[in-house]
């Protein structure tokens, strides 16, 4: 039986703020970023309202600001992607994590489980390595990540091996197979305290371009853009689409996590439309999930969320707790 869905807020003033212990709630201090990443500064021009700022809809910009946010804050000394592949937005990233760690606090009395104890898994990682190279610094998590393209996995390991902080911390797996998730990743002994997931949205490359023609049809009226915005975040064919899109590939997740049930404490994976979580929670329900969380977060006017669950017995529950977190 599925428990009630417990839709957490946190403990937020506002319901657009990020997490209380995001580093990045504050407006950027682009002349200390700068310093962290010289090349960021080639970028730096005041805006409308004369303030220093980047152009968002310049993907070397972007990038820069993402080299300079994960130096300054997180102690990376080199990062770097390939292009075209998906350059997040850091802040956000940040908020999955921390919320990550509430969600565990939640099961452990309020106290946030760390340290390498804490085995994460990251489906998806892509070849920027932003989630494990979070929770390893802010937490001291151990990471696998997994990726179905080669060049995203090498670009992982380059950027592992570059940064003394995160040898050893962080392991990557090459999923072979494009119609699994768990299935060729998960390996017998293996022992999870959390999976973490950001999906292809789109079903398609053609729903992705309509999608964007869509909005930039929006933008243009709104702005009176004459040309499509580039796409500043950018993202590889399996960053961005997949067959049944979110809720194909969620439901796919939480069909093969059932094989897994005993070695994982919470699954986990962002949701990014509130009209696909029936269909989730349905799949859940089909196998017998035995906790179901809904957490919301929102970054600027961007409401998202993730959904939670977990196959755990109070009993195994107590075990978990006391075998695998006590510090």
């Amino acid at each position: 039986m599925i428990s009630k869905h417990k839709k957490t807020q946190g403990k937020r003033t506002n319901k657009l703020e990020l997490h209380p212990r995001n580093p990045h709630n504050k407006r950027y201090d682009f002349d200390l970023l700068a310093d962290s990443c010289p090349d960021l500064a080639n970028y730096i021009k005041l805006n409308q309202y004369g303030n220093n700022s980047i152009d968002f809809s310049n993907p070397d910009a972007v990038k820069a600001l993402n080299r300079a946010l994960l130096n300054h804050f997180y102690g990376v000394a080199f990062w770097d992607i390939p292009s075209g592949f998906l350059c997040p937005p850091i802040p956000g990233r940040a908020d999955y994590i921390h919320y990550l760690a509430d969600l565990l606090a939640d099961s452990n009395g309020g106290n946030i489980p760390r340290g390498k104890g804490i085995k994460v898994l990251d489906i998806g990682v892509g070849a920027n390595c932003v989630y494990p190279i979070i929770g390893h610094q802010e937490y001291s998590w151990q990471f696998v990540g997994s990726d179905v393209n080669p060049v995203a996995i090498a670009t992982c390991d380059t950027i592992i091996k570059s940064n003394s902080s995160l040898k050893g911390a962080i392991e990557t797996r090459l999923q072979t197979n494009q119609n699994k998730v768990f299935d060729g990743i998960w390996k017998e002994k293996d022992r999870f305290d959390i999976t973490l997931c950001n999906p292809p949205f789109h079903t398609s490359e053609a729903a992705m371009q309509s999608e964007s023609s869509r909005k930039w049809r929006g933008v243009k009226a709104k702005q009176n853009q004459s040309s499509p915005p580039k796409l500043n975040f950018g993202g590889s064919a399996a960053e961005l689409w997949c067959e049944g899109g979110e809720t194909g590939f969620i439901c796919r997740m939480v069909k093969e996590s059932e094989q897994y049930a005993n070695q994982c404490f919470w699954f986990t994976s962002l949701v990014s439309r509130q009209e696909n979580l029936d269909k989730i929670y349905k799949a859940l329900k089909d196998i017998g999930a035995k906790q179901v969380k809904t957490v919301s977060m929102a970054q600027g006017q961007k409401i998202s969320r993730f959904v939670a669950w977990s196959f755990l017995d109070d009993s195994q529950i107590d075990y978990w707790k006391g075998y695998y977190w006590q510090s």
